[in-house]
């Protein structure tokens, strides 16, 4: 054999080897299309497809820093500047269903104050779909009525608990007419230990709170009810809400079914010297918004109780861009019953997203 002859038939064993090889390569898949965030604006501004999925997501949240002056909750509280800041993440989630929006509300917050003092909080979780809510919220006392004024001290008069566990119902007619029947946890939120010294350790009753309402035009009238059921007593509301244009009022009235005790329903928020100081048998609350322009709105609130106390506060919501509030309020506050009373100022920066 020359070396002509085996260089040829080295040739060839390599083209076989070659090909037999080149059968058997892997050729690289072609790169997926990247997919980018679906606006989804079925349930509102700021959701957006999860990518990959069919379930609508909203991000939000707001970073507030204040200087507070004295304590309008308390009489005993006098002080120079107390500077606190916080920060709160809420995420939001809706798929549609054959019984409609399948809805999740998460909330957490975080809280700093001067001297080092710092608290985290899992403010809000909840789970709704066809009506109903279960999970974390505020009390429905509260959340069915609107609150009180739109001012930062709104409760120094207390009107009704906060963050608690439960099963809430919420029927709208569509022609004006809500109601709302709710399940609340007596071991969770305000007065879970009952609000005179009473022991819940054993206690397994649930409490319960049922509102009505109507808006027509320019007015609306709702009508809250809670029971407490370790104290065995409650409390109802009453609150009538009018928009002129110019300006809007509300006005609010609550009943104590037993004015000598305290409640869920009807709780005290005072502290030092005017600590455990309630309703009596009745409160009372009202207050306006003038929009002075598009950015800039003065409100005020009054509030009254059988026990004298008397609350009053008035701020300025100011708004130079879009999402950024600067708020300065003032709050007078007196405790006649113990002859007290007390000036308290906030001046609060606010962004939310």
């Amino acid at each position: 054999m020359n070396i002509k002859s085996l260089l040829l038939g080295s040739a060839a064993a390599l083209a076989v080897v070659s090909g037999a090889h080149a059968a058997d390569a892997v050729v690289a898949a072609e790169p997926e299309p990247l997919e980018y965030v679906r606006i989804c604006d079925a349930y509102g501004a700021g959701y957006f497809f999860i990518p990959g999925t069919e379930t609508c997501l909203k991000i939000g949240g707001k970073v507030r820093t204040e200087g507070e002056w004295y304590n309008a909750y308390n009489p005993n509280d006098v002080r120079g500047t107390l500077w606190h800041t916080r920060a709160e993440l809420q995420l939001q989630t809706a798929t549609d269903t054959e019984y409609g929006p399948l809805k999740t509300n998460t909330e957490l917050r975080w809280d700093w104050q001067e001297g080092g003092s710092t608290s985290t909080n899992f403010l809000h979780g909840s789970i709704s779909l066809g009506g109903f809510t279960v999970g974390k919220e505020d009390s429905q006392f509260n959340v069915f009525t609107g609150y009180a004024g739109d001012v930062i001290n709104d409760d120094v008069v207390y009107d009704g608990p906060y963050e608690l566990n439960q099963i809430t119902y919420n029927y709208d007619a569509g022609n004006g007419f809500t109601a709302v029947i709710s399940v609340e946890d007596t071991n969770s939120g305000v007065g879970a230990t009952g609000s005179n010294g009473e022991d819940s350790s054993d206690h397994y009753a649930p409490d319960v709170v049922a509102g009505a309402g109507y808006k027509a035009g320019a007015w609306s009238f709702k009508v809250v009810g809670g029971y407490d059921s370790i104290v065995e007593e409650g409390a109802i509301k009453a609150r009538v809400d009018a928009d002129f244009g110019v300006f809007s009022a509300f006005l609010m009235g609550g009943w104590n079914t037993d004015g000598d005790k305290l409640n869920k329903y009807a709780g005290a928020n005072g502290g030092g010297d005017a600590s455990g100081i309630g309703w009596g048998d009745w409160a009372v609350w009202g207050g306006a918004s003038v929009p002075i322009n598009e950015k800039l709105k003065w409100n005020f609130q009054v509030a009254y109780t059988d026990s004298k106390i008397f609350s009053a506060t008035t701020n300025l919501k100011w708004k130079p861009v879009k999402d950024l509030l600067v708020e300065p309020e003032i709050t007078y506050t007196n405790w006649d019953s113990i002859n007290e009373d007390q000036w308290a100022g906030i001046l609060r920066f606010e962004r939310s997203f």
